[in-house]
């Protein structure tokens, strides 16, 4: 039986892939999050409360886990250097991370009052978790999602260099392929791939 690190579970994202994990599959889930009293576990789920800068805080969480799936906001350069740190001194291998679209500048960019192309700022943390994820050696995904909705499972994948798409994505769509990426190991390993609604 799979069993699953939800990092963290609390979000958007996170409650998504829990809820999809749960009823869809029969994985064991691991649920971390710093507001771990929010989470009330079923009986395939156990929490775990912790900070990600905290290394035993991760240690604790990653015991006997298969996949580890990360949904944060915030210093993500340095989250992801955390966990990818953890990952290897607990032996686990794969790993799927979301990030934002448009950290290639794969999407439009504004022009600004200066006349000069601008891109959000907000996405450079996102581009700098990508690049941690991708210079480790493991088996990771980066998941980059256009602009949450809701509504039913409907998605496009694209791939790191293809152009993205259209810019929203429902976040069923999201849990639904990160239960493809949990339960195979070799889809879109070592790839960044966007994510968006069909145009």
């Amino acid at each position: 039986m799979m069993n699953v690190l939800i990092v963290g579970a609390t979000g958007t994202i996170g409650n998504a892939v829990r809820q999809t994990l749960l009823s869809e599959t029969d994985a064991n889930l691991t649920l971390f999050a710093r507001s771990a009293n929010r989470l009330k576990p079923g009986s395939r789920e156990k929490v775990v409360a912790g900070d990600v800068n905290q290394a035993h805080d991760l240690d604790q969480a990653m015991k006997k886990q298969d996949v580890v799936f990360v949904a944060l906001s915030g210093n993500l350069e340095t989250y992801a250097e955390n966990i990818v740190s953890a990952m290897k001194r607990n032996q686990i291998d794969r790993l799927l991370f979301i990030t934002s679209m448009g950290i290639y500048n794969e999407i439009p960019a504004t022009i600004g009052s200066n006349g000069n192309l601008e891109y959000n700022s907000v996405l450079s943390s996102y581009r700098q978790a990508a690049d941690v994820v991708e210079a480790s050696d493991l088996n990771y995904t980066v998941i980059r999602p256009g602009w949450f909705t809701s509504g039913p499972v409907d998605y496009k994948v694209t791939l790191k260099g293809e152009p993205f798409g259209g810019h929203d994505v429902s976040v069923s769509s999201i849990a639904d392929l990160v239960k493809r990426l949990t339960f195979d190991a070799t889809l879109y390993s070592r790839d960044s791939v966007g994510i968006n609604t069909p145009q």
